[in-house]
């Protein structure tokens, strides 16, 4: 004797589609969770990794690493780029990226000098000045930060003063703004105590942390189970009452 009641075609596809939604949803959750740790175990690794030659891995960098290289060349002064709100936005100030071009080679390669923290004001913080001539770099080869949700199209291209400024970093649109070939990622500088840059070059996962991937994924396994349940709730068949047998 079945306990449940004949439910209607529409009732169960509603209730299929909604659990495998959630189902979905969370293994979508997990990944990224799985995704992040991932990201900050290659970040780790590559502070223990011997510094390589730039050359060898300028072109095509690894997918799955962040070398650390060395190179020679010379900064383009004047042509420094602000990123507004990167990670350390709570303490106000600005991501520096500077136009550098390897020694004997016409393609040039954007340096992260780091961040530099606000001076109270709306006003963007004064830049110390590139060395002059030739120097010496050495720090990881690491993709670009994340362009999001662009608003309002290329805002490099809008702006005639230096510094630029802008809220995401597209590489692309660097290489137009400076008429010229850009290398794929950008050189991350390794920290130097004596600095006036913040250098904090791991991803900031404050925020959305793996952790909480996996508590977001547990809620729609959660959901899940819960409308099953709540299908056969509604779908059990109920004990007749002496009243409705005449």
């Amino acid at each position: 004797m079945s306990l449940l009641r004949r439910p209607r075609w529409w009732a169960v596809l509603l209730t299929v589609a909604g659990v495998l939604l959630f189902l979905r949803l969370g293994e979508w959750q997990l990944h990224r969770a799985d995704e992040k740790e991932a990201l900050l175990r290659r970040y780790a690794a590559a502070a223990q990794q011997p510094v390589r030659e730039f050359a060898a891995v300028a072109a095509t960098p690894p997918a799955d690493a962040f070398p650390r290289v060395h190179l020679r060349g010379e900064y383009l002064p004047g042509r420094e780029y602000l990123l507004d709100n990167p990670k350390h936005d709570q303490r106000g100030g600005v991501e520096v990226y500077a136009p550098f071009r390897p020694q004997g080679k016409d393609e040039l390669l954007l340096v992260d000098l780091g961040f530099l923290p606000g001076n109270g004001t709306d006003q963007a913080p004064q830049l110390p000045p590139l060395p002059n001539g030739a120097v010496e770099l050495s720090g990881f080869y690491q993709p670009p930060p994340g362009v999001g949700f662009e608003m309002g199209g290329d805002a490099l291209a809008q702006q005639q003063a230096w510094p630029k400024t802008t809220i995401y970093l597209d590489l692309g649109q660097v290489a137009q703004d400076l008429r010229a070939t850009v290398y794929p990622r950008v050189l991350a500088l390794e920290t130097e105590p004596a600095s006036i840059y913040v250098r904090e070059h791991t991803p900031d996962f404050s925020a959305m942390p793996p952790a909480r991937h996996r508590a977001y994924a547990f809620q729609w396994f959660t959901f899940a189970v819960v409308a099953v349940v709540m299908f056969l709730f509604l779908h059990r068949k109920r004990k007749a009452k002496q009243g409705d047998l005449r």
